[in-house]
């Protein structure tokens, strides 16, 4: 389904732009500014400090996918990275190893992921370490604060920073899972329609609503989760310093997104609350 764009939380990234009103099937809350993804062309808003909402030419069409990180942004291509914005550790000093074959592409901090035809998982910026589980038979990726999630053959792998238990892996989440996603110091994995969460919890990241259940995508911001249930609903928990749990747009959703401090939601184009531009 393709909707319009409703966002939430720090006010740093302005108001949602009217080309994402409508049309737009993919988005991404970054942690200084918003994408969507409308036609095969990218939109950005917010911060522009590293010009990371300057476009390129060569993402306004047939881009398929987008990932937004802390000042930098991402986008594929028909299999190729393209990448611009901040590049104090190198999140836009692309490897050769993605200017084709790519299939997913994930980022949250300052360095990325990207994923292989062949289940090969790419890492660069300020982290460019991939263990050998995780170099092929891959079927999906996270990137986060200073670690990586990736998910393969219904197993969550993970590696990097362990300060707060975010790699430690639960039992739970060594088979049968469906997705993933890393959240700054803290990781979640959904299975069978319910979330299981770990690593820091010191604003309730991993206080997952009890009883909740018909989950069919979840996404971790740096301190917040989203959840988006099978009925079009809304669950979240976490961190709500910024507002970006003060929710504002709970049903009609196709997807969501937790940044840094702001959560974006797909709404069905239909709801004339949310998805009018304004005059």
């Amino acid at each position: 389904m393709t909707g319009c764009v409703v966002g939430w939380g720090d006010g740093s990234y302005g108001p949602v732009p009217p080309a994402a009103f409508s049309g737009v099937s993919a988005i991404s809350a970054g942690t200084l500014d918003g994408l969507a993804l409308n036609g095969g062309s990218v939109l950005a808003w917010g911060d522009n400090n590293f010009r990371e909402t300057e476009v390129p030419a060569a993402a306004t069409s047939g881009v398929s996918a987008i990932a937004s990180g802390w000042g930098h942004e991402l986008a594929l291509k028909n299999g190729k990275v393209i990448a611009w914005g901040n590049d104090w550790n190198g999140q836009i000093d692309l490897p050769a190893t993605v200017a084709s074959g790519v299939t997913a592409i994930s980022t949250s901090g300052q360095h990325s992921l990207a994923l292989k035809q062949n289940g090969q998982v790419i890492s660069w910026g300020s982290r460019t370490d991939v263990p050998a589980s995780a170099t092929s038979g891959v079927s999906a990726i996270s990137a986060g604060g200073d670690h990586n999630l990736v998910l393969k053959a219904g197993k969550v792998i993970a590696w990097g920073d362990n300060t707060y238990g975010q790699t430690t892996v639960p039992t739970a989440a060594t088979s049968g899972v469906s997705a993933i996603s890393a959240g700054f110091n803290h990781s979640l994995a959904l299975k069978n329609g319910q979330v299981i969460a770990w690593g820091q919890d010191n604003v309730g990241q991993t206080n997952v609503p009890p009883g909740l259940t018909g989950v069919v995508a979840v996404d971790a911001g740096w301190n917040h989760n989203l959840a988006l249930l099978a009925d079009g609903k809304l669950a979240w928990w976490g961190s709500d310093l910024a507002g970006e749990t003060d929710v504002v747009a709970t049903s009609s959703l196709a997807a969501v997104s937790a940044g840094g401090s702001k959560s974006l939601v797909l709404q069905n184009p239909g709801d004339p609350t949310f998805c009018t531009p304004p005059a």
